[in-house]
């Protein structure tokens, strides 16, 4: 081996550089020789060992090429028993530019052929390689540490864990920020499915026009400006994976029977298809929302409802598990410290301040909160001053609500009728323009709300259920 490549290595490095890496690792020199190499293949079995000597192993080294270019290669590689990688050569250059080190990095088959698959179904719109790259990025975020120190985290992870052997849909409340998506992932990453994709879905986020096209997908030429060569919905996105729907609450009343009808059946039709398809998915939903106050309200199926609630999962907030704090925050901090490159550290202050909030937003609110301490504080050592969670944080508290500046004087008739309008337009803005749902919403007749709305616009008004 050259002199050169026996060259101590900053361990530090070395541990942050496998701590970002979950697929199988390796280091070589510049020359070839293996340096290190972690968890695909077992530690030290190709440490001392040449490329060169693994020509009979693989199809081409996209390492040696990294040299040769000094810039990243990406490539599939054969193997001669494990059939195909994707692995990524990242060069590390010295200070006269010149190849000092190459990291190599590996992906498994099965990501692999799932990529392969999903370009060689059509070209690839921005979503669907979006939520491809994500997904072979994200595939070992099921071993990130999960803080759960008291005894009700405890508790729903060690219930998250049981149930992540099976493919029961498991429905996750709580109010928002308080972590439903990690407990999501870790659920799919501790389940049999963990080698299948993980397709993250915010159901408040996509328009209703575009819902039942991006959740099953369509064929060619189904409607003007579809992709020529029809596109998969996000069912078959996560097909042998689990589907991850976020506020499912948002969903609407329409799409709530479609919904129900493929999990009963494991069957998504495209638009503008005859042909169902098998679907193979774990479904795992989630709400800040009380769906059975909507249920009362004519805004969520209950048969929707009984077949999400298979296993129900709570979430506490965080001021329901004050022994998540610290350890949350020191968390947080540590993660920040190493992305900005920094050494920031709490006070006992910041510690006591953080005892003392309620933390409205969860989880995400702790973190933005620090987050924005670590970037704005100027000195090592935070420090929260008086008065910082109630002017950025805090909303007001009850006892300032409680004597609202007195309204001018006016008739009777108009201030009703200000607040009639008012409550219209909140129950329009609420129910996204369905005027059945705002109805519902508002305890009368759909009759009634248009009659009121006429009224209110001086015409008859465009809403979603004449569009």
């Amino acid at each position: 081996m050259n002199p050169e490549s026996k060259k101590s290595i900053d361990r530090r490095k070395m541990d942050r550089i496998v701590a970002d890496h979950s697929n199988s690792i390796s280091l070589h020199d510049r020359y070839g020789n293996i340096l290190l190499n972690f968890q695909g293949i077992k530690v030290g079995n190709l440490v001392g060992m040449n490329v060169d000597d693994l020509v009979h192993e693989y199809s081409w080294s996209p390492s040696q090429k990294a040299v040769l270019t000094r810039a990243p290669v990406v490539g599939v590689v054969s193997t001669k028993h494990s059939g195909k990688q994707l692995v990524c050569a990242n060069p590390i250059l010295d200070g006269h530019g010149e190849v000092s080190m190459v990291v190599v990095t590996a992906m498994d088959k099965t990501l692999v052929d799932r990529y392969e698959a999903l370009i060689e179904r059509g070209a690839p719109t921005d979503e669907s390689y979006r939520l491809t790259v994500q997904y072979l990025s994200e595939s070992d975020c099921a071993d990130r540490a999960i803080v759960a120190e008291s005894p009700q985290m405890r508790r729903v992870m060690a219930t998250a864990e049981s149930v992540a052997k099976s493919d029961s849909t498991i429905l996750l409340t709580g109010a928002s920020g308080t972590g439903k998506e990690v407990v999501a992932r870790f659920i799919h990453g501790h389940s049999r499915r963990a080698k299948g994709g993980f397709i993250p879905v915010n159901c408040a986020a996509i328009p209703q026009e575009l819902m039942e096209s991006e959740f099953f997908g369509y064929v060619q030429g189904a409607f003007t400006g579809a992709n020529p060569r029809g596109k998969e919905g996000l069912f078959e996105l996560a097909d042998r994976g689990t589907l991850f729907l976020d506020e499912i609450g948002d969903l609407p009343l329409n799409m709530q029977s479609k919904l129900l009808r493929v999990l009963e059946t494991g069957e998504v039709t495209r638009l503008g298809d005859i042909a169902p398809r098998r679907v193979d998915v774990r479904l795992i939903a989630a709400t800040n929302r009380d769906l059975k106050e909507m249920i009362r309200q004519k805004l969520f199926r209950s048969d929707l409802y009984f077949r999400l609630n298979v296993i129900p999962i709570p979430l506490p907030g965080l001021r329901e598990r004050p022994d998540d704090i610290l350890p949350l925050a020191y968390s947080i901090l540590q993660e920040l410290n190493e992305k900005y490159g920094l050494d920031k550290r709490f006070t006992p202050q910041a510690k006591e301040a953080f005892f003392h909030y309620d933390w409205p937003g969860n989880v995400r609110e702790l973190r933005n909160v620090i987050e924005r301490l670590v970037v704005t504080s100027e000195n090592a050592d935070i420090y929260i001053e008086d008065g910082y969670f109630r002017e950025s944080d805090v909303p007001p508290d009850a006892d300032e609500l409680a004597d609202p500046p007195r309204a001018r004087p006016c008739k009777l008739r108009d201030a009703l009728a200000r607040a009639e309008a008012d409550c219209l337009r909140a129950a329009m803005d609420a129910c996204g323009g369905r005027v059945a749902e705002a109805a519902a919403l508002l305890g009368i007749h759909r009759s009634v709300l248009y009659r009121k709305l006429r009224a209110l616009h001086g015409a008859r008004p465009l809403v979603a259920d004449e569009q």
